[in-house]
Formats: structure tokens, C-alpha cells, sequence
């Protein structure tokens, strides 16, 4: 029997792609202005250009971590229907849902004692947890038990690869990835760091250079000289309302070695309140994260 498969909004995937491949989203909420929202994954209705002109006026979203209950809820009913269950979720090293998913998943053990829930850590954020989800649905249609998908996608996840660059510091600042000193002093000197995920799902700096067009040139080297097989795979490329930006990036990495399929969204609301407007990312699958 097929298994259900489960992500969050945080994994950026636009809403086609979860149809087309029948992947199940949970919600993700944050507060901004004191106004509660709820953001289903559907990046059709979410204006990325309000959300992020807010946080350029100055407006700080709060969000709120994906809660024991919510999973609990959500599992419920394909477990009842016999099926076993994959989340692939949010980095364990910058966010507790993989913890509140695991609660869930050992709370439902005694429930279900034929089903299984397994829980892949994608040690990645924003659209490499889509990238991973995505692998998981592609391993789905070839045959594969959810435990044989969990075991591949916990393997493979060492091969995502998340490069991106920010335009404005405090962002980062205000989660603890700069310090403040970093961020004054490179807010002066135009200087953009270039993020990646690391081995152990945490966001750290790679390098950093001076201006927006160093720091393109900075991603798409990283593309050419890790991606493996492009022409087999799905790469994608957020932005933080920066779209002619993401457009020619877009067609920078096209001219470097075309994928199969380039998906170019916006950057979902949940983590994009920590990387800030600008925001400028490409997920594939390479040699090494």
C-alpha cells in the first residue's frame, strides 16, 4: 500500500507541485502587527510583495513552531486508513518541529501499532526541505515503502545543497546569525554574506563579498561546481520580492547547466521573516551539501 506523505508550509513547495504529486502540507503561523496568520502553503494567494514591503517598514513578524498537536491531528486519519506515514521537515539544528513531529509519531505508535510514522530530518529549510519532500514523492511513484524512502532521503540529504544571500543583515542579526558589530560594519561596506546549510543542518556563512552582483556570481559558481546530473533533477530558485533578480539568476543557471525543471517562487513568509526582503536562494542536489 502507498503511504502519505506530509511536509509544512516552511518547505516553500507552490501549491501545483503538492497537487501534481500529493504531497500533504501542514500550516505554518506567524503574528505580524499583532494580527495572527495562517499560511497553508499556498503561495497563490500569498502576496509576497505586501509581506515583504512590511518587514522593509520596519514590521517584525513572530512565528510560531509547528506544535505536537497539529501533527497528531494530521496523522490521524491516513493511519486509520492503514497507511504509513513520511514527514520531511524543517532542519532539526534551527527549529524544534522534527522534536514536536517525533512526540507526535511515538504518542501515535500506541494507537497504531501496525503503522509507522517516520520522521526525515531534512537538515535543510525553506525549498531544500521541498527539494527533499519532492524526492520523497518521485520514490513514492517508483515503488518504494515509506521505510525505504525515509532510509533513501536521510541519505540523500547530504547532497542538498541550499546557497543564498541576503540584502539587509539586521534580519540575520535579530536571529543571532550575525552579530550586531557584523552587521553594522556590513551594512556600511555593502558586504553580503553567502549562506549554505552545513552538515549538520545549521545556517552558517560560507563567504562574503562586497555587493549584489558578487554575490550572484558567488551562488551560481557554487551551482557549477557542485550540481550532479542537472538534467535529472528539480532546482529552485525563492526570492524576498526580488524578482528580476531571481529572473536572472534563473537564467544564469539555465546557461550554466539547465536542470529538468527550474521553479522560481517567492520565499515563503514563515522562514522568510529571518532572511528579510532581498533574500536570494538556490536549492539543488550536488556533489556535497
Amino acid at each position: 500500500m502507498s503511504f502519505a506523505l506530509f511536509t509544512d508550509g516552511c518547505s516553500n513547495l507552490p501549491g501545483d507541485l503538492l497537487r501534481q504529486l500529493d504531497i500533504s502540507l501542514l500550516p505554518c503561523s506567524y503574528t505580524i502587527d499583532e494580527i495572527p496568520n495562517t499560511y497553508n502553503g499556498d503561495l497563490d494567494t500569498f502576496d509576497a510583495h505586501q509581506y515583504y514591503d512590511h518587514l522593509r517598514a520596519g514590521h517584525q513578524p513572530k512565528t510560531s513552531l509547528l506544535n505536537t498537536q497539529l501533527f497528531l491531528n494530521s496523522f490521524r486519519e491516513p493511519l486509520e486508513q492503514g497507511q504509513d506515514i513520511v514527514y520531511v521537515g524543517m532542519s532539526s539544528g534551527i527549529s524544534g518541529t522534527i522534536q514536536a513531529a517525533t512526540m507526535a509519531a511515538e504518542e501515535l505508535a500506541e494507537t497504531f501499532p501496525a503503522q509507522r510514522v517516520y520522521i526525515v530530518d531534512s537538515l535543510g529549510a525553506g525549498f531544500g526541505t521541498g527539494l527533499l519532500t519532492c524526492r520523497g514523492a518521485d520514490l513514492r511513484s517508483e515503488g518504494k515503502t515509506a521505510e525505504q524512502t525515509a532510509e533513501i532521503l536521510r541519505e540523500e540529504r547530504m547532497h542538498l545543497c541550499e546557497y543564498f544571500t541576503v540584502d539587509d543583515l539586521n534580519f540575520l542579526k535579530r536571529t543571532g546569525r550575525v552579530s550586531g558589530a557584523t552587521a553594522a560594519i556590513g551594512t556600511v561596506l555593502n558586504i553580503k554574506p553567502i549562506l549554505y546549510g552545513d552538515n549538520d543542518g545549521h545556517i552558517v556563512a560560507c563567504s562574503k563579498v562586497r555587493g549584489r552582483k558578487k554575490a550572484m556570481d558567488a551562488i551560481v559558481e557554487m551551482y557549477r561546481s557542485k550540481v550532479v546530473h542537472p538534467e535529472l533533477q528539480r532546482v529552485a530558485i525563492t526570492h524576498g520580492d526580488v524578482p528580476e533578480e531571481a529572473e536572472l539568476l534563473a537564467q544564469r543557471i539555465q546557461a550554466t547547466a539547465a536542470p529538468k525543471e527550474l521553479i522560481l517562487c517567492p520565499h515563503e513568509p514563515f522562514t522568510g521573516a529571518h532572511v528579510g526582503p532581498g533574500m536570494l536562494g538556490l536549492f539543488f542536489f550536488g556533489s556535497s551539501r
